[in-house]
């Protein structure tokens, strides 16, 4: 985040109530269910007073966030976590196949780097890491909750085994977490671990005709959000 958050805004536009934060590395998500709030990523080790603040921004408190949903296990989007479901008992949500990465019971998987991630792959290994986990607060696997027509956790394996993304239908919203990233341009998300997984990914997001994307890295797209998937994983082919 740069020293500092820049204030959250909108995800979307309408009435779908969501926030954007940027930290240093990545970004984090609040979206926001009548009084409480999920977070979409945690940030990096350093980011719980960032996410505290940018809550207070929106009029709340942070013990408002109820859950934290971890898209995926890289430290960038996961060092948090654990302080703030600590201290505000939020539970905490991610797909099986990342989760013992969360916890530290597991090493991360190493991705297949193309030659030009090499040195951002570097960068991104300059995020702090965080402490091995203890998880005190409540534990979730990652399933599709409420109804249909709410809220779906979206499996996409390529980034990592257990990558998922938050698909809110009735206001046309989809969090990709680091599937795709929008730096710059819609792509796919850097640092895969199988690279056709990560393709027929996001083929499967574009097919849900969102009408924004968040993404983990890069700003959200709110015009076009389905083409410009399905554009991107056709060039990427």
């Amino acid at each position: 985040m740069r020293g500092c958050l820049r204030p959250p805004y909108a995800c979307h536009r309408g009435s779908a109530p969501a926030a954007h934060a940027a930290f240093r590395i990545g970004q984090a998500y609040l979206w926001r269910e009548g009084a409480e709030f999920t977070l979409i990523g945690s940030g990096d080790v350093d980011a719980a007073a960032g996410i505290e603040g940018a809550v207070r921004a929106l009029g709340a408190d942070p013990a408002s966030v109820r859950r934290i949903v971890l898209a995926h296990g890289h430290r960038d989007h996961t060092g948090s976590a654990r302080e703030l479901a600590d201290r505000y008992g939020a539970e905490v949500l991610a797909h099986r196949l990342d989760a013992s990465v969360i916890r530290g019971t597991a090493r991360v998987p190493q991705p297949v780097l193309l030659d030009w991630e090499i040195p951002l792959y570097e960068h991104a290994r300059t995020v702090p890491r965080r402490r091995r986990p203890r998880w005190t607060g409540s534990w979730r696997t990652a399933t599709s909750r409420g109804s249909a027509a709410e809220t779906r956790v979206v499996h996409v394996p390529g980034h990592t085994d257990g990558s998922i993304a938050v698909h809110l239908p009735r206001h046309g919203a989809l969090f990709t977490g680091d599937a795709v990233a929008g730096v710059g341009q819609v792509m796919p998300g850097v640092f895969t671990v199988d690279r056709a997984a990560a393709l027929a990914s996001m083929r499967r997001l574009a097919s849900l005709a969102p009408s924004t994307v968040c993404f983990g890295h890069g700003d959200p797209v709110t015009r076009d959000a389905a083409a410009a998937l399905s554009a991107a994983a056709d060039a990427a082919s």
